[in-house]
């Protein structure tokens, strides 16, 4: 039986590295897309700009290091869509709504007219609310059933691109797009700067203290390429533990004296819920800036 392949767009970004590294230590055949490759990522890839519907269309038409399309195959097993502006405000409002949404259409609309119904697509912990001290939540940990609430631009992404996942699948009985909430993604060095939110819990007020680490990202995304089912869902994708050594108890009821605690806290529980990751797609978190500071 000939490898499962899969297209990764966003391959060359922080998150895309470690997934195609990921997928392919797990026997994958990788076809890699970004707009901006700055070192060969090792595996057959192609440049192309997503926002332009023929180079979407072209990008999942490829056969491998073959790039030219083959109209009689079906180039994909799955697509893992990462590729947006993937922060707020690192660009304007108007360029992070037109890249994020027109990029996200075009993958689903090309995947639909190629017959590829295995998608995988990174969607946000922002738009559960984020900064929390702003938002409508009224309990913890907080689950997938919230409310939408895109306060920036770039949570108004995830949040219509959502919709815009449901409706394609709505559309096609067939099609299945796991929308990945993925908290903030932290690198080995990233967890330098941890010891500082200890000082300071406000600094990580704004999302709950939650984090994820990049090579958990990468195993939740596999784990959501290899979970069957049909139509779209969505998955809250954290570590099992806060940024902090203050127990996560303490930090609600002093932060965030309204908020009701359903259940008990284990000590540095993720006020984030990965229950229904760890359920239906069998994420279990192998990593904890613990380990690294």
């Amino acid at each position: 039986m000939s490898k499962k392949r899969v297209l990764v767009t966003g391959a060359a970004g922080k998150v895309g590295k470690v997934v195609v590294d990921d997928l392919l230590s797990h026997g994958y055949d990788i076809f890699a897309v970004d707009r901006d490759f700055k070192e060969d990522p090792g595996v057959p890839h192609m440049t192309a700009e997503l926002t332009n519907f023929g180079e979407a269309l072209d990008a999942l038409s490829s056969t491998g290091v073959d790039v030219y399309g083959r109209a009689e195959m079906n180039a994909f097993d799955a697509i893992v869509h990462l590729a947006s502006i993937p922060h707020p405000r690192e660009v304007s409002d108007a360029d992070t709504f037109s890249n994020n949404m027109v990029a996200t259409y075009n993958i689903f609309e090309s995947a639909k007219r190629l017959g590829i119904n295995n998608i995988v697509w990174s969607s946000s912990e922002t738009l559960l609310g984020i900064p929390f001290e702003q938002s409508k939540i009224e309990a913890v940990p907080v689950t997938e059933d919230v409310k939408k609430y895109g306060s920036s631009t770039y949570a108004i992404t995830k949040v219509l691109g959502e919709e815009l996942a449901e409706q394609f699948c709505l559309h096609n009985p067939e099609m299945k797009i796991a929308c990945l909430r993925l908290s903030n993604v932290m690198e080995d060095e990233d967890y330098k700067q941890f010891p500082d939110y200890q000082k300071d819990p406000n600094k990580r007020l704004w999302n709950l203290w939650s984090y994820i680490d990049v090579r958990d990202a990468a195993q939740s995304i596999r784990k959501a390429v290899e979970t069957e089912f049909k139509g779209m869902d969505t998955f809250i994708i954290t570590n099992d533990d806060t940024v902090m050594d203050t127990s996560s108890e303490e930090l609600v009821k002093e932060y965030y004296p309204n908020l009701k605690i359903n259940g008990e806290l284990t000590e540095n529980q993720t006020l984030l819920s990965n229950e229904k990751a760890k359920r239906i797609l069998g994420y279990q978190p192998q990593h904890s800036w613990r380990e690294f500071v």
